[in-house]
């Protein structure tokens, strides 16, 4: 797997699991076409010149015809909760009825209970973060103490936060995938679904350059702006 597949920010691991092979220049051939203009093709430079065309007038279509896969690990299920709002991303989410996070009798711990902490917590004269940590620790003990009582993970979950980290695979077109970033990495967005925007962003600008070359990644702001709305 090459560096730029996987992408680690704080507490957040995106890793591309796949993508469409020569995906730009399947998009140039689907778009060709549209016109029959096959003679014209002559990648790599044709690929370039026709796909930017074709954004910069909000041709979106021909860019359904690439995908790629993302595996993220330690998001919180806010951010889950958020992603999921967007309907043409395929997710296959962590269950929660079938993760058990402690050892009981007849059940087998699936992995270690964890939970995403705000940055924010920690800003101005006070620090909520020991607080929250310590409530989360409150519910994490109710949860296994109903574990112990025999109520099943599924019901128990419902003790669990939001913050509860989650693993998620994806799936999308490169058309959503631009409308994705373009939303997700505004400074209005919530922070850390704009961390995994930007992760995105940074693999596909590499492993798709055409399709993503107008976006420029602030690092200072977390955020990115592109040159054609999508």
């Amino acid at each position: 797997m090459l560096k730029t597949d996987q992408i680690e920010s704080p507490g957040l691991t995106v890793v591309l699991e796949a993508i469409t092979p020569e995906a730009e220049q399947l998009i140039e051939r689907a778009c060709r076409t549209c016109y029959l203009s096959f003679h014209r093709y002559n990648p790599p430079e044709s690929t370039a010149e026709l796909i930017q065309k074709v954004i910069r007038k909000q041709h979106h279509s021909v860019l359904e015809h690439a995908v790629a896969t993302f595996r993220v690990k330690g998001a919180s299920r806010v951010l889950t909760h958020e992603l999921v709002r967007h309907r043409f991303i395929s997710p296959s989410q962590e269950s929660q009825r079938y993760v058990c996070y402690a050892d009981k009798p007849g059940r087998k711990k699936t992995r270690d209970f964890d939970v995403v902490t705000p940055p924010t917590f920690k800003y101005g004269a006070r620090d909520f973060s020991e607080k929250y940590l310590e409530a989360v620790q409150r519910c994490y003990d109710l949860y296994e103490e109903m574990l112990d009582a025999g109520i099943p993970p599924e019901d128990a979950r419902y003790i669990l936060p939001n913050g509860t980290t989650s693993e998620i695979v994806i799936t999308a077109n490169f058309r959503e995938l631009r409308h994705f970033i373009w939303v997700r990495t505004n400074q209005r967005a919530h922070w850390e679904i704009r961390q995994l925007a930007i992760a995105i962003l940074k693999i596909m600008k590499e492993r798709a350059p055409i399709v993503f070359w107008d976006f420029q990644i602030d690092e200072q702001n977390m955020t990115a702006t592109g040159e054609v709305q999508s």
